[in-house]
């Protein structure tokens, strides 16, 4: 039984995986309470707060795609990789040293460098050490480790406030210990797999003109899935939407590591799925969740509807992140996955910037529940254009 789970798994993608974990373990040990920390003690306004998300996954984005296209012309993928996570590790206890809101700004921005340097190279290494007709499983898998420790982190942040009885800032320094270990992880147990070479003969081609070239269906399925993310705000949104329910900070993240728990406990399965039934198709479900989900979000109005809320959220990660990047892998062509998972990673992160500064925006001035009508549109939209697609070319 063991054996058939680990078909397709090699050991860089367990370890990246458990590098995940252990970084989501420290991240989401402090992503709940960083909203509360900046509103409720740093007296931040939820336009700062949307603004601050929005322009931390906008620093991630532009470099998403120079990473990914350095990564490509020099071969190399895992020191991109360890300087990303290393970065994102030193960012933690920058955030309990702050006092000000643009200082907690100063540390996401350093947090989010560390996932724009690392997170294209290391979509590509997963992708050339898997056979092709095991991407979604390996894609799911690693989303499973991911998610895993952003179910811990929460945990752990509960027992600490709860039953340590803790402040705030001191979590935000022990979070810096899980981190230092999935970079510890990585740098001992992954090992170098070289980019694929290019075709005999051919010069490697400029920035730009390698964007051009990547194939028709890759750009189709970037825009269709654009409009999808251009509504995806932060998850920031869907936890302040708890709050102002009258629900407590330990109660809060509780719903949300319910949501971590579903999505950990699906992701590798769904990516199985989508390997089998059709990795669009997988997609496309994932979106009518995730547009049930947000249409629910608009219109609750009792503290226990947050639970199943949440809990449904879970099937909307495990269908889409990892099936995204399985989807990419097989629209792009080899020699250029790191270029085409780097665009990728790129137009979604630019596109939760303008997606969480309008949720912002909205929430300010007109309701909570716009912001996540707007979300719900975005993703019935996307889906139907994404029906149109044609299966994927396998590389």
């Amino acid at each position: 039984m063991f054996k058939k789970f680990r078909e397709g798994l090699s050991r860089n993608v367990v370890f990246l995986g458990i590098v995940s974990g252990l970084t989501d373990i420290s991240s989401e040990m402090i992503y709940p309470l960083v909203p509360i920390f900046l509103t409720s003690v740093l007296n931040a306004p939820m336009a700062v707060v949307g603004m601050m998300e929005g322009a931390a996954e906008a620093t991630a984005s532009l470099l998403k795609a120079g990473v990914g296209y350095w990564s490509d012309r020099t071969g190399k993928r895992k020191p991109f990789i360890v300087w990303g996570y290393g970065l994102s590790a030193v960012s933690k206890p920058l955030i309990g040293l702050a006092f000000a809101w643009p200082m907690v700004l100063f540390a996401r921005i350093t947090d989010r460098i560390g996932k724009g340097v690392r997170t294209s190279a290391r979509d590509a290494l997963i992708s050339s050490c898997t056979p092709k007709e095991h991407w979604g499983k390996a894609f799911g898998f690693h989303r499973a480790m991911d998610t895993a420790g952003a179910a811990i982190g929460p945990l752990v942040a509960i027992f600490l406030l709860e039953v340590v009885h803790m402040d705030y800032r001191p979590v935000f320094f022990l979070a810096f210990i899980p981190a230092l270990l999935g970079v510890l992880v990585l740098m001992a147990l992954v090992k170098e797999t070289p980019a694929e070479p290019r075709p005999a003969g051919e010069k490697h081609p400029g920035f730009l003109e390698t964007f051009r070239a990547m194939p028709a269906s890759y750009k189709r399925f970037l825009v269709f899935a654009g409009v999808f993310y251009l509504g995806n705000s932060s998850d920031v949104f869907l936890i302040m939407r708890a709050k102002s329910l009258g629900m407590s900070t330990s109660t809060v993240i509780l719903a949300y590591v319910g949501y971590n728990i579903i999505y950990a406990l699906c992701a590798t399965p769904a990516g199985w799925l989508a390997d089998r039934m059709g990795k669009t198709r997988t997609m496309i479900t994932g979106l009518l969740v995730f547009s049930a989900v947000y249409a629910g979000f608009a219109f609750v109005t009792e503290q226990w509807m947050i639970w199943p809320l949440f809990a449904v959220y879970g099937f909307y990660g495990a269908m889409t992140e990892g099936v995204a990047k399985a989807l990419i892998s097989d629209y792009s062509l080899p020699h250029m996955r790191g270029s085409a998972m780097g665009l990728f990673n790129a137009t979604i992160g630019l596109l939760a910037f303008a997606a969480s500064s309008l949720a912002g925006v909205l929430w300010t001035a007109v309701s909570p529940a716009a912001c996540f009508m707007l979300g719900a549109a975005c993703a019935l939209v996307s889906a139907a254009m994404l029906s149109t697609l044609h299966p994927a070319r396998q590389s």
